[in-house]
């Protein structure tokens, strides 16, 4: 699958030239990738387009042009990048309000943990969660964490032949699901397999 290089970035010069184009490209890209669980739970399926644009964004904000400083932003963000065996997901725990995040945080503990994918007719597989560092803490979890879900060769081969492909999380204060995502949806998924 493909990584984010050095020579696949824009400078900050052609970016920001290209900028208004590419969040437009982007944000289409990002739309069949973005599954709602419940009112509070949305999973943003990240690939080498959707990261592309995180660090070309973070390296416009800092205003970084040095090769070590393009070098972090590359060494933080391919990890997230799909490589033809997973999913890998941006997880957000979403409430307006801050007292009922602050609330719901706590009540959500572990919640990064029970979030699912189910390919038809295999078992559900669970997220891996935060593989980068702990975003959980005695009080409370975060609200957003990056998941990784792990698939077998048969269940790749069953994804490709066209059986459906499921979503949702189990935890004991918050479940839902989604128990075979749309045409749409499921085709960008599909396509970040090898």
């Amino acid at each position: 699958m493909p990584r984010i290089t050095r020579e696949s970035l824009l400078t900050l010069e052609a970016y920001a030239k290209a900028r208004k184009e590419f969040r437009a490209k982007v944000l289409a890209h990002k739309k069949p990738r973005t599954i709602h669980l419940g009112e509070h739970l949305t999973l943003v399926f990240e690939d080498e387009l959707t990261l592309r644009y995180q660090i070309q964004e973070m390296l416009r904000i800092e205003k970084t042009f040095e090769e070590a400083g393009i070098q972090d932003e590359l060494d933080a963000y391919n990890p997230l990048v799909p490589d033809g065996t997973n999913l890998k997901a941006t997880m957000l725990i979403e409430y307006e309000d801050v007292d009922e995040r602050r609330t719901a945080l706590g009540r959500l503990k572990g919640l990064e943990d029970r979030v699912w994918v189910q390919v038809e007719g295999c078992p559900k597989v669970y997220a891996i969660a935060d593989e980068d560092l702990e975003r959980e803490n005695a009080e409370k979890t975060s609200a957003v964490h990056f998941l990784r879900f792990e698939f077998t060769p048969e269940m790749i081969a069953a994804l490709k032949y066209g059986v459906s492909l499921g979503v949702g999380v189990d935890h004991p204060n918050y479940t839902a699901s989604i128990p075979a995502l749309g045409a749409e949806a499921r085709a960008a998924l599909v396509a970040d397999f090898a």
